[in-house]
């Protein structure tokens, strides 16, 4: 992780009338520059298949950043004078070798030294074509640095995220990739590593020894909304599963780096997902949303989803026990389960520790000797909670099960976007936050044989917490999910 400065670059985004580009990229770059964080000089060059002026572009731009809530003079006046468009076409080596003289105008009126960052705002189909465009009209290289960010999922399975990796590493080497997954980006999760290494009191309970069992969740209250296209060739496990949570397991499962740089963490990172023993069918669950109610809402079955097939068999929620093979989490299971059209919007890690050897309050009852939880919240209400217990003033003699708090909010106020975090690393050219060619081959390793014999998928209510069949998971070592 560096705070080196950023030098006048090109920012070019292919894909650049998407909703990725509305949503997300146009909003956090907008806001970095007004936060006059990026430099010298940025220009951003948008890239479509469609034909448009650079005036059309900013209009349209203009309008995003209004709903985003930008402040309107300042971000029209950043359109006006840093925002540009060049059409691609169909996307054939003649439209990128025109991007590539666009490119090179635009550094000449500009005076820009030759840094270019590529960003590849596209559906997964769509990446192949990309690549080799840029390749084949050399845009692979210039006079300065140059990066190519393609977004998840990499790849459909362990065949296909290798033929994509030989295909980008034909024409970029490893140090100019910067796969995102935009969850690294938040802060809440880069904190997971500040909370296990600078505070020895944790990292002395972090083992086998101390804890019983972690739980990571991921919840989302929609549905699939407008993204049906896609997540019926996806489903939970390729689009949440793979990316999102196994990240989030390597974080909380890892070893001590030697430094704080990215070639250390994603070293340990590694070894993490080569140390998970290779799941069976009966370690998942797979489960599809049915009709039900969320706030009071009625809301369709994910088969009555716009452009979803009505046998449908994808899967929108999927529970995992995974276990290590390590000196570190021999005998601790981790779960990890995600789902859309659950309760609540929620990103959360359960750490339960280990009951007391032998217990004074047995004649209390069983609930007052709960094992100490530790729940680290990454969404909403970032923060965590320790929970421990107490004694319940006055008779008769009782305890009380309570947590010690913290959030963010209270001590820093708002946090910043994730993508404005991952940009700016790629414009600083810090790749901590980004996934390897080899974190990319483990985790396809280890969940594709899954897909290949995947469980039949259970139907559970909307706005629940999935299928029964779920809670089986943690249920056969004696315990159950944190949050349900």
């Amino acid at each position: 992780m560096t705070s080196a400065q950023i030098e006048p670059n090109l920012f070019v985004i292919v894909g650049a009338t998407g909703d990725l580009t509305k949503r997300k990229l146009l909003p956090a770059v907008a806001q970095l520059a007004l936060q006059r964080l990026l430099g010298d000089c940025c220009i951003i060059l948008g890239a479509g298949r469609g034909e448009q002026r650079d005036e059309e572009f900013r209009a349209w731009a203009r309008d995003a950043l209004g709903v985003a809530g930008l402040p309107k003079a300042e971000a029209g006046a950043w359109c006006e004078e840093c925002l540009f468009y060049q059409p691609v076409g169909d996307g054939t080596v003649e439209d990128y070798r025109a991007l590539r003289e666009r490119i090179q105008a635009l550094e000449r009126q500009h005076n820009l030294p030759g840094n270019r960052a590529f960003y590849l705002a596209l559906p997964p189909k769509a990446f192949p074509g990309a690549i080799a465009g840029l390749g084949e009209a050399e845009l692979n290289h210039s006079a300065g640095w140059t990066r190519v960010v393609i977004e998840k999922p990499f790849g459909r399975d362990l065949a296909s995220a290798r033929d994509l990796n030989r295909l980008v590493h034909r024409y970029f080497d490893e140090s100019q990739i910067y796969r995102i997954d935009h969850y690294l980006g938040k802060e809440t999760v880069q904190n997971l590593l500040v909370f296990r290494f600078s505070n020895a009191l944790f990292e002395s309970l972090w083992n086998r020894d101390r804890i019983e069992s972690v739980q990571i969740t991921v919840a989302e209250e929609l549905g699939v909304e407008r993204r049906a296209e896609y997540y019926e060739r996806a489903g939970a496990m390729r689009d949440m599963v793979q990316n999102h949570l196994t990240q989030l397991l390597t974080l909380m499962a890892m070893e001590v780096p030697v430094a704080l740089d990215a070639d250390a963490i994603r070293f340990e990172k590694v070894k993490v997902l080569r140390s998970v023993i290779a799941p069976s069918s009966d370690d998942l669950v797979l489960g599809q949303y049915g009709r039900g109610t969320i706030d009071g809402r009625e809301v369709p079955a994910y088969r009555e989803e716009p452009n979803v097939a009505g046998q449908s068999g994808t899967d929108t929620f999927a529970a995992l026990q995974l276990q290590l093979d390590s000196w570190r989490w021999q005998g601790v299971p981790f779960y990890v389960r995600t789902g859309k059209r659950l309760p609540r919007r929620l990103t959360e890690i359960a750490v339960s520790f280990r009951r007391a050897p032998t217990c004074l309050f047995d004649s209390l009852g069983p609930c007052e000797t709960a094992p100490n939880l530790l729940l680290i919240r990454l969404q909403p209400e970032e923060g965590f909670s320790l929970f421990f217990h107490v004694k319940r003033p006055g008779q008769p003699f009782g305890l009380e099960k309570l947590p010690l708090h913290f959030q963010y909010r209270d001590a820093f106020g708002p946090l910043p976007d994730a993508y404005e975090t991952l940009l700016l690393d790629i414009l600083r050219g810090d790749q901590t936050l980004f996934v390897h060619a080899d974190e990319i081959d483990a985790s396809w390793r280890l969940y594709t044989p899954l897909l290949e014999q995947r469980p039949p998928v259970h139907l559970y209510p909307a706005g629940t917490w999935g299928p029964a069949a779920a809670d089986e998971l943690p249920g056969r070592w004696g315990s159950r999910w944190a949050t349900r």
